[in-house]
């Protein structure tokens, strides 16, 4: 139904239209009984709140932006899914930009912030230096997330890499595994996401007495299951010789599969397969894939969190968290 009043809501839920306006602010001293009645009619008529209105009411609109490099990434898409589901649960909807990874797309997030249309934003650059972020001006509350540096003055919540990495490696040698490679890193240019992972997998190599080959990074075109195919696959077709791939991804893991099962070679037997983010399809796959699992559920609780207080009016200097991870075991590296 179009246009919508909060008086037509008031009147099907049989509540005044002060009532309706307490149960869309989320005031508190609305019986629980009331809150469901309202919002049954805001569900059954599809009543969405005038924001601007909101914001004139509260000073708040109920809306954050999550801004990342490209939604048709599988880790993007699940983070997505879990912030919006976090932020659902404390009143807050969420508004979804992508960057396509650009430096322009990065500065113009930052310099649009919505145009005064959100309270907040959970921003995960991608090629912004922490320099350029610190400059950044604006009353617009901000958490980063991710691997890429961020400024002293500016919230961030990230996994671990390094450490995630050497685990996933180690767990390799502890299977027997010597000529491990690393799959999927980008080229020419190394995100700070690829640098950290491949910093833990040579140190997991080192510690274990195995001197790093760099005849065992096999950089991919692009971040995309296709490209780690086709770097596998020509790894392979030169005569690259090992018994273990680390991949910088679930995608990057699931190219390499492809390739090593079109030339022959049987997972784990031959070549055992990790990947990273542990995504809803790594369970699913034929073999199963062993992947690195971030606790998403933690890292937005983490980072919604420092962004509620610095909307509340925190103004301290950026605290930088680490949010936990798993190392989930399947058949591709049992």
């Amino acid at each position: 139904m179009s246009g919508v009043r909060l008086q037509d809501v008031a009147e099907h839920a049989g509540v005044s239209m002060k009532t309706v306006s307490n149960v869309v602010r989320d005031y508190p001293h609305v019986s629980a009984r009331t809150r469901e009645r309202v919002q049954r009619a805001i569900d059954e008529l599809g009543y969405r709140p005038n924001m601007m209105g909101r914001r004139l009411a509260t000073g708040k609109t109920g809306l954050l932006t999550l801004a990342f490099a490209d939604v048709g990434i599988p880790y993007f898409a699940e983070l997505a899914r879990v912030v919006s589901r976090a932020a659902e649960a404390r009143g807050y909807r969420v508004l979804l930009e992508e960057t396509d990874a650009t430096l322009d797309g990065e500065r113009g997030i930052l310099a649009s912030s919505e145009a005064g249309l959100v309270d907040g934003m959970l921003f995960q650059p991608s090629v912004m230096s922490s320099t350029e972020i610190a400059r950044h001006r604006s009353d617009l509350p901000i958490v980063l997330l991710g691997e890429t540096a961020a400024p002293l003055t500016v919230d961030r919540v990230m996994i671990d890499n390094v450490a995630a990495a050497a685990e996933v490696t180690r767990h390799l040698i502890a299977a027997g595994r010597r000529r491990i490679g690393f799959v999927g890193h980008e080229e020419p240019a190394l995100s700070e996401t690829s640098r950290q992972r491949i910093m833990g997998y040579q140190s997991a190599l080192e510690e274990a007495g195995l001197q790093p080959d760099a005849g065992l990074l096999f950089p991919s075109a692009s971040i995309s299951a296709a490209d780690a195919a086709a770097a596998v696959g020509a790894a392979l077709d030169r005569g690259a010789s090992f018994d273990a791939l680390v991949c910088r991804d679930d995608l990057a893991a699931i190219g390499a599969l492809r390739a090593l099962h079109e030339r022959g070679l049987r997972i784990p037997e031959d070549v055992a397969v990790t990947g990273w983010d542990d995504i809803r399809l790594a369970g699913m796959m034929f073999p199963s894939l062993t992947s690195v699992a971030p606790d998403l559920d933690a890292l937005a609780s983490q980072a919604l969190d420092m962004l509620f207080e610095r909307m509340a009016g925190f103004d301290g200097m950026g605290r930088h968290r680490i949010a936990p991870h798993g190392l989930v075991l399947r058949e591709s590296a049992p």
